[in-house]
């Protein structure tokens, strides 16, 4: 009969009881002067006191759980250990498969320009999964930094858009390359990808509620697969983001809510929080909180400052986001860090972002670098 089980319980209080009504029905023949009639009273009460303190003692233990077997209760060990492990299962699929190489005109071999791989991620955590490209530096093909690992930057698209805008209108890849091959940034995978994970939704890089798990997919989906396949940094604030448009959003978003990873963003004609139309449906599950959380300006203003440095572009004519970014820049506190590259005049489109993709991979060559 087990120390904690309801049927020990049941009998300890069936022989309390019985005991009470066998020490009432005694009482009396106990009765009398002398050394015999005392003992047997202070007997009838010690059983009695035994039967209910028994029972007591037993109904602490099943309510706190101080032991869980007779063998604990006496100090013995109370049972062997053995570990059992699972039924073999297959193979585990790979987080991030290489589909091959994207021909982007760079100015040489994979040792002296680099390559760009084509590549589909398969979120574990999230479940959900997209395509996109990765562009690896020369040295990762040289015999003299085989075992080094690379900081990784984050391009994303905006919305909607396609991965392979940042290789045909941006040329990401080619700037890269050229930068790096004249060593005016340190070599670095870029992985480039659009910020919707679900088709005909945009997610803004957002968990929603009882929905897609969108930023789940960017914060550890997508370095885990990244890690899985290539040799990333793991250092501290190694990676980068940067985006134009809602990928700019959403750059900016992966390093406020993730520092530890990524140490610098850049957000290029950026939104600071997720507009809610028929495209993206309800983001927030009608949650004011939850929508607050997610809006960049707020969280500078509310929440403490991260320990990321953050770039944000405009021009002063042709954007609507010109006072929403110097609202942005203006409620950061240290240790955050914003700074602003400001045109005098542009627009949001590729010809804009085009011109400042090569300052802006420049400077988070150096802020990634001041991480080391």
């Amino acid at each position: 009969m087990g120390l904690t089980s309801q049927t020990f319980l049941t009998v300890l209080t069936l022989i309390a009881l019985a005991v009470s009504v066998l020490v009432l029905w005694l009482w009396p023949r106990a009765a009398g002067k002398g050394l015999l009639p005392l003992a047997a009273r202070i007997g009838l009460l010690a059983v009695t006191q035994a039967g209910i303190l028994a029972v007591l003692l037993v109904a602490a233990n099943n309510t706190f759980g101080f032991y869980s077997t007779w063998n604990e209760l006496l100090g013995r060990a109370s049972s062997r250990q053995s570990l059992q492990p699972g039924p073999e299962g297959g193979e585990r699929v790979r987080a991030l498969t290489v589909k091959g190489q994207e021909s982007v005109g760079l100015k040489g071999t994979r040792e002296k320009a680099g390559q760009v791989d084509r590549v589909e991620i398969r979120g574990p955590v999230s479940g959900l999964s997209m395509d996109g490209y990765a562009y690896l530096p020369p040295q990762y093909f040289q015999k003299e930094h085989a075992s080094e690992k690379f900081p990784v930057v984050v391009a994303i698209t905006g919305q909607p858009g396609v991965s392979k805008n940042l290789i045909t209108q941006l040329k990401i890849p080619q700037v890269a390359s050229s930068a790096i091959m004249a060593k005016e940034i340190r070599p670095t995978i870029y992985l480039l990808v659009r910020p919707s994970v679900v088709a005909d939704r945009d997610t803004n890089c957002t968990d929603v509620p009882g929905g897609p798990q969108a930023l789940t997919f960017f914060g550890q989906d997508l370095p885990l697969a990244v890690s899985e396949q290539y040799r990333a940094s793991d250092a501290v604030g190694s990676w980068g983001a940067v985006g134009n448009s809602t990928g700019g959003y959403c750059a900016l978003k992966l390093a406020m809510t993730d520092p530890a990873r990524y140490g610098a963003a850049a957000g290029l004609s950026a939104d600071y929080f997720a507009r809610q139309d028929g495209k993206t449906g309800d983001l927030y599950a009608g949650s004011k909180a939850y929508r607050n959380e997610n809006d960049l300006t707020w969280r500078l203003e509310h929440m403490p400052p991260p320990p990321v440095s953050l770039l944000v572009s405009t021009s002063k004519t042709g954007e609507e986001n010109y006072e929403p970014t110097l609202k942005f820049a203006a409620a950061a506190k240290p240790p955050a860090r914003v700074t602003k590259l400001v045109r005098d005049e542009g627009g949001h489109n590729f010809q804009t972002w085009r011109e400042e993709y090569p300052v802006v991979l420049r400077w988070l060559d150096k802020e990634l670098a001041a991480r080391k």
